[in-house]
């Protein structure tokens, strides 16, 4: 109830009360609601009229103190405003924990988008690097043998990284070629970062090529990993020959089936490397090494011993698996696209086998008349009464052909063999000790004499020197049908990661340039593997320098 300002003093709401609120010391508080009860109010209101008329100035003092007098609670508090409060704290809680919650929720969203759009740079700046590769491998392909001499390698051999860019920006986004460093094997797998290049297939050793690992030479078991395991070699042979009868130690169907799950064995080629991980007796060890991301390099779980995936031994030095070391793709074509001499331009030229002397003599007299005239009377001698050449090396041996004369018409000469071979300038150590006559004997000194005479690095002419230095000059002739010093395969392994070096991505791409066009014939997404560019690089990406 209030009670407006008259000529005599204030009203009641001055006092900053309600009449409602006067509990008298003899009041009644209702039992249900803890509330005073009605006849409370009727005794308050004519205590409250009595003070407000009383004679002589403001009642409003007057009727507090008769409130106060009569009861020392003048008043009580309502319980229910307290609940409210909590009520209220708790529903502002709610809010705030449901905004941050949101909030949270954007910021991850924003996050996942700002990687997603990485990944989709990463793939872009892929798909520009295997473009790429194509190009730089088109321009080696119509290279002139005049120009091409004063780089240091001749058309269908693997650029050196001066030619081409190892690395590139597409965009926001940045590539790598991720490759391997064959001269220095050692030392590349102790370092904890990968080697930047374009790969050499023919730097491997075929697995088609089964004159390498069948029971009568077995130059596959020079590899470290088949040293100890003929089992396992003779399991390889027995997959992709048609025999139906198992090698020695070997595994057809009666052994592939008696598998949980069985399978047949295949009896031809391999289609992949990874398709070894089939054959019987091999495992992941074997297989893929201390290499758990098949990078070359000696990254940290790969040599913590058995703290992380892969087993190792903590030597300090990678040691890769099988996969390292093979092939499939490897063949050369008995024609290519080929510079015409004296002209910019690449006509397709007809390659001609060695063992046909008829056709090599005519084939040097009509194209090099000048190379002819000095080979001619050799090459008459082994046309009438003379061995054949079986190899290319082997015809440079018997003609008595110059080392220049040489590197001039061999681009357009072709051995017995033309799968499989083996390139003696880019192989490592590991692989040419498979190849027969050098073997680990001699794999050492060939390397050694290739680091020393880099200039002479554009012909198979100089293995003759290497191996007559190191004591093998009989292992010439048989080394001859199973090397070359051309490559028409080569492999791409492109990783990339996008803005502010997020969105890793990996892909390997394998180019076959035997019909005078790179052609992708087999791409494979590595990125599963994980991180594999090196120490270096994943600095510079956490210091925001990429």
């Amino acid at each position: 109830m209030n009670l407006s300002r008259n000529n005599k003093g204030l009203g009641i709401a001055d006092c900053g009360l309600r009449i409602g609120s006067v509990k008298p010391a003899n009041s009644m508080v209702s039992p249900e609601r803890g509330q005073p009860c009605p006849q409370d109010f009727v005794a308050g209101k004519e205590r409250a009229d009595k003070a407000v008329h009383a004679p002589g100035g403001y009642g409003v003092a007057a009727l507090c103190s008769s409130l106060a007098s009569s009861n020392p609670q003048s008043a009580i508090r309502n319980p229910q405003s307290g609940s409210v409060l909590i009520v209220v704290m708790w529903i502002a809680f709610g809010v705030v924990g449901i905004a941050l919650y949101f909030a949270h929720a954007m910021e991850m969203d924003l996050q996942a988008s700002e990687n997603q759009l990485a990944g989709q740079q990463a793939d872009q700046a892929i798909e520009g690097g295997a473009v790429y590769v194509s190009n730089v491998l088109a321009n080696v392909m119509q290279l002139n043998p005049t120009s091409a001499g004063a780089m240091n390698f001749q058309p269908y051999m693997l650029p050196q990284t001066n030619f081409y860019q190892i690395n590139g920006k597409v965009g926001e986004a940045t590539f790598w070629f991720i490759g391997r460093d064959t001269n220095d094997s050692d030392y590349s797998h102790r370092s904890p970062d990968p080697v930047f290049c374009l790969v050499d297939e023919a730097s491997k050793a075929n697995l088609n090529n089964t004159n390498l690992y069948n029971n009568a030479t077995n130059w596959l078991q020079n590899l470290p990993q088949l040293q100890y395991n003929p089992n396992l070699l003779a399991a390889m042979y027995d997959w992709n020959t048609s025999n139906t009868t198992a090698s020695v130690g070997g595994a057809k169907n009666e052994t592939y089936n008696g598998l949980s799950p069985g399978y047949s064995v295949k009896n031809t080629n391999y289609d992949t490397v990874a398709e070894l991980r089939m054959v019987y007796g091999m495992n992941l060890d074997l297989l893929y090494g201390e290499d758990a991301n098949l990078n070359g390099a000696l990254d940290p779980n790969e040599n913590d011993g058995m703290a992380l995936p892969p087993n190792d031994n903590a030597n300090g030095l990678l040691e890769p698996g099988l996969i390292e070391f093979f092939t499939v793709y490897t063949h050369e074509p008995t024609n290519f696209w080929a510079p015409i001499t004296g002209s910019s331009t690449t006509t397709i030229t007809n390659r001609v086998c060695v063992t046909n002397l008829t056709a090599v003599a005519s084939f040097i007299e009509t194209n090099f008349a000048s190379v002819y005239s000095s080979i001619s009377q050799k090459l008459n001698t082994l046309a009438t009464g003379g061995t054949a050449p079986t190899s290319v090396i082997d015809f440079a041996i018997k003609s008595g052909i110059s080392e220049q004369n040489f590197i001039t018409i061999e681009p357009y000469l072709y051995g017995s063999n033309t799968v499989g071979l083996i390139n003696i300038n880019t192989a490592s150590a590991a692989v040419l000790a498979t190849v027969p006559g050098i073997g680990y004997n001699y794999a050492p000194s060939v390397v050694a004499f290739r680091q020393s005479n880099p200039s002479r690095l554009n012909s198979v002419f100089w293995i003759q020197d290497a191996l007559t230095s190191a004591g093998g000059t009989n292992a010439i002739l048989q080394a001859g049908p199973w090397i070359t010093s051309r490559s028409f395969q080569y492999s791409a392994d492109i990783a990339a990661v996008g803005r502010h070096g997020r969105g890793f991505r990996r892909v390997r791409f394998v180019y076959d340039c035997s019909s005078g066009v790179p052609m992708i014939v087999y791409r494979q997404d590595l990125t599963f593997l994980g991180w594999a560019l090196g120490k270096k690089i994943h600095d510079q990406v956490v210091a925001g320098k990429i």
